[in-house]
């Protein structure tokens, strides 16, 4: 899809987040503790008004309907928002709470949190919105503003898509509602409530024989349990259960669909499930199916802890321009939103990967290339030729599939982060504004021959080789498939 995605209304409790990060090399002499030196402190938009930020990124417009109060925090967070994001308020009784983490070495050690506001009530500029929206995000974090809309919400659920995210001192989802997100530990709480209220409907309680939920068949069976359980209890379509680094487990109320995570990424993961719920409504919203809404979630939360998390929010820069480009078509905007990524994961302390090449009729030799690729580092930019690069590179009749194809194909592949476009014979200036740690090549190549390689190793980079699949290629594809079926 090109240009701005369907507006998105998200629905809960804003929160204002504080993070104090700093050194902990002793401990005290009073207490064993350890003592924080030269702290640095953070303030951003947590709860939904971290939901509704990070839906604006993704490049469509964001209206969040919330508690606020003429308390310090809620002006603070007013301050916070970025303009993409419109705010309907709900009166709030009480202070705005905030939460503020303490880490060392990017380590929490303490989380102190303040304000105990609540939403007092809907207005009527709150229900319009809801009864105007065209897909619906609600984050929901135990301080009433779903409660208060609930009747709001649930006519909204049987009309456009919603994406419930819910928690343990929040109400329960509407009737209807197209994905409900809880994590493992809130859907395990949640079920077993139920079933101790003999709530549950049907799906059979884990067994104390069952393999613990400590290892991995123990953790699915579990959690393919309590999905079960709650999209019949609350009537939900589908319940997607978030499994950290393993990725999610999507139930319709049989037979669930694993998503695995497309890397392993270490990091920070607070707001990881809020990035997982923001993405998987702008999924819907846009059209896909739940499945197709998932997997983009799984892959926009595991590229968010990859890239250093609430860390990287503040250099991911205003969205972009010109109405919002959420998925850029031109070869500029594609350059544009790789280089924002390597930004962001280089301000994070990650790795920047990148590779090359042509990439006309992808094929394995490729996607093993590019798999491999990603698991050395943090995030992974394919650098393509233009047509009119490939044309001078390979001749006329190439390239046989157009770089708006090639890019929206690679770009579906999980193990890729994001994709710039060069029109050189080489991707020398391209990679110059990249700077990548690491240019990745196939193994069929030599170092001798790369024009690259001096470059890369200007900056402290490393070109490194990767295995690629003896006998795949373009060129071999597009000669079978030219032959007579009787000639192959």
């Amino acid at each position: 899809m090109n240009g701005a995605g369907v507006p998105l209304l998200v629905v809960g409790d804003a929160l204002l987040d504080h993070d104090l990060v700093g050194r902990a090399e002793r401990l005290a002499p009073d207490a064993p503790v350890p003592v924080v030196s030269g702290a640095r402190r953070t303030t951003r938009p947590g709860g939904a008004a971290l939901a509704a930020c990070l839906a604006a990124a993704d490049g469509r417009e964001v209206t969040l309907v919330t508690a606020l109060g003429d308390d310090e925090a809620s002006a603070r967070l007013r301050l916070l928002l970025p303009d993409r994001v419109r705010v309907v308020p709900l009166p709030l009784t009480g202070a705005l709470s905030a939460k503020t983490r303490i880490l060392a070495a990017d380590r929490p050690l303490l989380r102190l949190d303040d304000g105990d506001g609540r939403a007092a009530g809907p207005t009527e500029e709150a229900r319009r919105a809801v009864a105007d929206a065209d897909a619906v995000l609600v984050a929901d974090y135990g301080r009433g503003s779903a409660d208060v809309l609930r009747d709001a919400l649930a006519e909204a659920a049987a009309r456009v898509p919603m994406v419930w995210d819910p928690h343990p001192r929040g109400c329960p989802p509407v009737p209807g509602a197209r994905l409900v997100t809880p994590s493992a530990a809130e859907a395990r709480g949640f079920a077993t409530g139920m079933e101790a209220r003999g709530l549950s409907t049907g799906a059979e309680a884990p067994r104390p024989d069952a393999p613990s939920a400590r290892d991995n068949a123990g953790e699915l069976h579990t959690a393919a349990q309590d999905a079960a359980v709650l999209v019949r209890a609350w009537r939900a379509a589908s319940v997607v259960v978030t499994l950290g680094g393993r990725g999610a487990l999507l139930s319709h109320g049989a037979t669930p669909l694993l998503v695995p995570c497309p890397v392993t990424a270490e990091g920070d993961a607070c707001g990881a499930g809020d990035r997982f719920a923001a993405a998987a409504a702008g999924a819907l919203a846009d059209g896909e199916l739940t499945e197709a809404a998932v997997r983009a979630a799984v892959h926009a939360a595991t590229r968010y802890v990859a890239e250093g998390g609430v860390r990287s929010l503040g250099a991911a820069g205003p969205p972009p321009a010109e109405g919002g480009v959420r998925r850029p078509a031109t070869g500029a905007e594609l350059t544009r939103d790789a280089l924002r990524t390597a930004t962001r994961v280089r301000a994070a302390g990650g790795t920047v990967v990148a590779a090359g090449g042509c990439f006309d009729l992808l094929h394995a030799g490729h996607v093993s290339l590019l798999q491999a690729a990603r698991r050395a580092g943090d995030c992974l930019v394919v650098c393509v030729n233009s047509d009119a690069s490939v044309r001078r590179r390979k001749g006329e009749g190439r390239p046989l599939v157009p770089m708006a194809d090639r890019v929206r194909v690679l770009r579906a592949l999980e193990c890729v982060d994001a994709v710039a476009v060069f029109d050189e014979d080489t991707p020398e200036r391209l990679l110059a504004e990249l700077r990548p740690h690491i240019w990745a090549k196939g193994g069929d190549y030599a170092r001798t021959d790369l024009p690259e390689a001096d470059l890369i190793a200007s900056w402290g980079g490393q070109v490194v080789l990767l295995p690629y699949l003896d006998g795949r290629s373009t060129t071999g594809l597009a000669a079978r498939a030219a032959l007579t079926p009787n000639r192959r």
